[in-house]
């Protein structure tokens, strides 16, 4: 069996794995099984993207030659030869890094380009179902959903495998649904300018939103850890943290809601992220489909459509597996 490397390359975490080049990618089958030697780094320890590469190489069983193909999924723009991350410092070429490995072909993805292709190798009992009806085959799907930023992704379908659309639409504007939201979104004004969606439904966007609601309650912004946040919130321990875990699922529900309706996603919205999954029966029970249906005369179009949060561990690694395959072909 020849293998490929793949990664999935947020702005925290990087992990690496091996992934099987199959004879074809038509009617492409992948199983979470298949996908090997998965090694999880921690991004700050590694001054750049090769040292990264270059110790995951060292760890390898010596049964595996170094791959010469690689697919690596990354949280930034990817067109152009010099990338550059939106939420870590690693930037690099390319064209360099194939030369330094020696790779055959090696091509980078949009970390969300690689979820959008992991959906259709999810298994059923790795996602989690959040109101609507069932996915209508071949219909748009979307992935989206909060981690250290906020990405955007679709699938849309013809005849032979799927095609994905790569989109920054995390960093679309931010479009308030209430007066609380106008409120939240004037205060984000004063401190950045423009304000984009990322700005609340992400990591730093739940301390973001915190910092302007104790502004907007007691006239002095103060600011927590996202993870200090919702702990309160969830012991109900600060109405102000409980305040902002709310608004933070209400504002995810009207931007997966607006997703929905711009892609025709009746094939279903995915939420990925290491965030949601960590207090699902909150989310459940939040204002998120509530906003994600609050659509005017759109309300029954959307209400319609499933959300299911994705509880796999390493999605972005079964996608670049995909896109792998696909390009290789």
């Amino acid at each position: 069996m020849t293998y490929g490397l793949i990664a999935d390359i947020g702005g925290t975490n990087a992990r690496f794995a091996l992934a099987p080049i199959k004879s074809t990618a038509h009617a492409l089958r992948l199983d979470e099984s298949e996908i090997i030697e998965v090694k999880l780094l921690d991004c700050k320890q590694y001054e750049n993207i090769s040292d990264a590469i270059e110790f995951y190489f060292s760890q390898l069983p010596e049964q595996y030659e170094r791959p010469v193909h690689g697919c690596l999924a990354i949280a930034c723009p990817t067109e152009n030869d010099w990338i550059q991350m939106t939420n870590h410092t690693w930037a690099f070429s390319v064209k360099e890094l194939k030369k330094m490995f020696n790779f055959k072909t090696l091509s980078f993805i949009n970390d969300y380009h690689a979820l959008a292709n992991s959906i259709l190798f999810l298994d059923d009992k790795k996602l989690h179902k959040v109101g609507g009806d069932e996915s209508q085959h071949g219909k748009p799907m979307v992935v989206t959903g909060p981690g250290t930023g906020l990405g955007l992704g679709a699938l849309v379908f013809d005849n032979i495998h799927p095609i994905t659309v790569c989109t920054e639409g995390g960093h679309s504007s931010f479009a308030p649904d209430s007066k609380l939201e106008l409120e939240i979104l004037s205060f984000l004004m004063d401190k950045f300018g423009r304000v984009s969606n990322e700005r609340l439904i992400s990591g730093q966007g739940l301390e973001n939103v915190y910092e302007a609601l104790t502004f907007i309650r007691n006239g002095v912004a103060t600011r927590l850890s996202a993870p200090e946040i919702s702990k309160a919130a969830l012991d109900k321990a600060d109405p102000i943290c409980e305040e902002a875990l709310e608004v933070f699922c209400s504002v995810l529900g009207t931007f997966a809601g607006d997703a929905a309706l711009m892609y025709g996603a009746k094939g279903g919205i995915f939420i990925a992220g290491g965030i949601i999954p960590r207090f699902l029966e909150y989310f459940e029970k939040s204002q998120f489909r509530a906003k994600f249906e609050n659509k005017a005369r759109f309300a029954a179009y959307n209400a319609e459509i499933p959300v299911f949060v994705i509880l796999d561990k390493q999605p972005g690694l079964l996608g670049s597996a995909a896109v792998l395959n696909y390009q290789a072909h």
